[in-house]
């Protein structure tokens, strides 16, 4: 099996990543290493004997839980596995053919990826940073014109559908369209971003992976909360089980209600550094699909 790797990332993030002027924006910056940070064990559980090649790319999303969501697809699934999550961006910035309007760079757009990598999956997962920040969205934002923003949205993921398919080839790479968490505002934008990806996957046979479901309270998928009961496996491990007195968890920090990492943005992008249950859902909520997928191939 060949030894995965890892790409950082530096933009400088725009509202969902490290804090960043609103006017200015973000300073996209050479592509560093990160490092392996995340501190808990492993889930054991079967692994699976052909074991998959999965690429991550994402916004700030993506970025904080990269680390985590290695640790579950190689401990889970014995997988080889490449992240290059980019924070502030939204689909169209892992489009060929952005230029200098993109914060993403040219190796590192989705079907250069694919070429180099040959991944049976790619992982896609976006908040969807509907408000501008992002050169490639030509300002179109949710907040001035919702109608154009979709529609644009829409032709978005078509396109990159589309040059995933075409850099894979004959060996096409399944994709695993994210499903979003409860919105802390515009909830109404989440469902509607998630009905995107659903119906972009019954059109091409790809894949979702209702990682918003497990940051949701029961019974209400589309209600933003900080705090969830605690799981089984978080009561078991006391760091992912912030308040056991009250057998609930953090999902995320008071003054962050957009990321799930429960330790502060910082001026430069990274994975996680400190055990997020938020995160170890997403991730593992994508290694079941992952997983399932590979086993009936």
């Amino acid at each position: 099996m060949r030894k995965p790797w890892t790409v950082g990332v530096v933009p400088a993030a725009v509202l969902l990543g490290a804090c960043t002027d609103p006017v200015s924006g973000p300073q996209v910056a050479p592509p560093t290493p990160s490092v392996s940070v995340s501190t808990a064990a492993p889930r054991r559980a079967p692994v699976v004997r052909s074991a998959p090649r999965v690429l991550y790319l994402g916004d700030s999303l993506a970025m904080e839980a990269q680390n985590v969501l290695g640790r579950e697809l190689r401990g889970t699934l014995d997988a080889t596995y490449t992240s290059a999550p980019y924070s502030g961006t939204t689909p169209c910035d892992y489009l060929e053919g952005t230029g200098k309007g993109s914060l993403v760079p040219d190796g590192h757009k989705a079907a250069a990826l694919v070429r180099a990598l040959r991944p049976d999956f790619v992982v896609l997962q976006f908040w969807d940073n509907a408000w501008g920040y992002t050169p490639c969205m030509d300002g179109i934002t949710y907040a001035a014109d919702r109608e154009t923003y979709f529609d644009r949205y829409t032709a978005d993921l078509r396109k990159l559908t589309a040059q995933i398919a075409t850099a894979g080839g004959a060996e096409r790479p399944t994709i695993v369209w994210v499903l979003q968490g409860p919105a802390p505002i515009a909830p109404e934008r989440v469902k509607a971003v998630n009905a995107l990806y659903a119906s972009q996957t019954r059109s091409t046979g790809d894949l979702v992976a209702d990682a918003g479901r497990t940051v949701s309270p029961a019974g209400a998928r589309y209600t933003w909360t900080q705090y969830l009961p605690c799981t089984a496996y978080e009561h078991a491990h006391p760091d992912y089980c912030t308040q056991p007195s009250a057998g609930r968890t953090a999902l995320h920090l008071d003054k962050d209600p957009l990321h799930f990492c429960l330790a502060p943005t910082t001026a430069t992008p990274r994975p996680c550094p400190v055990p997020s249950p938020g995160i170890l859902r997403i991730a593992r909520e994508i290694t079941q699909v992952i997983g399932a997928q590979a086993l009936s191939r």
